[in-house]
């Protein structure tokens, strides 16, 4: 890819894709204050679509905002197959994103311990993996490419699945690396949208290299995803309103609530 067609990509971003991608990208940042002047910020990449276009869009507002910031552009291998590795390497070159790479064991470990929640224990110890190498690095914050409808499906999961109003956190400052935290810049940019880009560019990018969830043919967030396709049939909003509704609780009308350690009911005041 010559440079003046990855030039042509980061163009389509501000503006083909300036109403779908570029704006609510510009708003998550200002809505929730996710970059501060001098942050240095490793830019999680996994190959996708979604950690691709975030990089480009990290780049783009590096260099047209009026924030003053580094990036670092980070790859955890956790055990891909090489030719996969070779498939995120060539596709960051043409896009024009300097890759640091660092190798762990965790598919490995993942294979040794049998665990019954694969997915789960892998999520927590990629983000232990690269908070680590990213403050390693000088960073103090890590962006990940979780985009609005991660949003809302995580918060409908653990409505009907675990019986808890909880959502995806916009950012949130880690607990175990000091002086360190987690923004998500994607969190109204949606799926279809990122989709869109990709075939508006003919952009093709690497699939799962997780041989579990290439395993999966359905799983609970499928599920979801095919319920909020239905429900926004019936009412265009609904997708919307899934994200508004975790801003606007009514504390009158809930029955209890936790914060940290304490737990409120609605008894206790009544």
């Amino acid at each position: 890819m010559e440079m003046e067609q990855y030039r042509k990509i980061e163009k389509s971003i501000i503006k083909k894709f300036r109403k779908t991608i570029w704006r609510p990208f510009i708003n998550a940042i200002n809505d929730y204050q996710l970059i501060k002047p001098n942050d240095k910020i490793a830019v999680c990449i996994s190959g996708g679509k979604d950690s691709m276009l975030l990089a480009k869009c990290m780049q783009e507002l590096k260099r047209h905002g009026q924030i003053s910031f580094e990036l670092i552009f980070l790859l955890m291998d956790p055990g891909y197959d090489q030719k996969d590795i070779n498939i995120i390497k060539t596709k960051a070159t043409e896009l024009n994103i300097p890759l640091t790479i660092f190798k762990t064991d965790i598919f490995q470990v993942l294979n040794l311990k049998k665990h019954k929640s694969p997915c789960y224990l892998c999520a927590r110890m990629r983000r232990g993996h690269l908070y680590n190498k990213a403050q390693e690095l000088g960073c103090n914050k890590i962006a990940l490419a979780h985009h609005f409808n991660d949003v809302i499906e995580t918060t409908l999961l653990n409505i009907l699945y675990n019986g808890q109003f909880e959502t995806m956190m916009p950012k949130l400052k880690s607990k175990h690396f000091q002086g360190m935290e987690l923004i998500r810049p994607f969190y109204y940019v949606k799926e279809l949208d990122i989709i869109n880009w990709t075939h508006y560019n003919n952009l093709q990018f690497m699939e799962c290299g997780c041989e579990v969830t290439k395993k999966q043919i359905s799983n609970k967030r499928q599920m979801i995803k095919q319920l909020i396709k239905e429900l926004t049939t019936e009412n265009k909003n609904a997708d919307i309103n899934i994200l508004h509704a975790s801003e606007n609780v009514n504390l009158n009308a809930i029955i209890g609530y936790h914060q940290d350690k304490e737990t409120h009911h609605f008894l206790d005041n009544y």
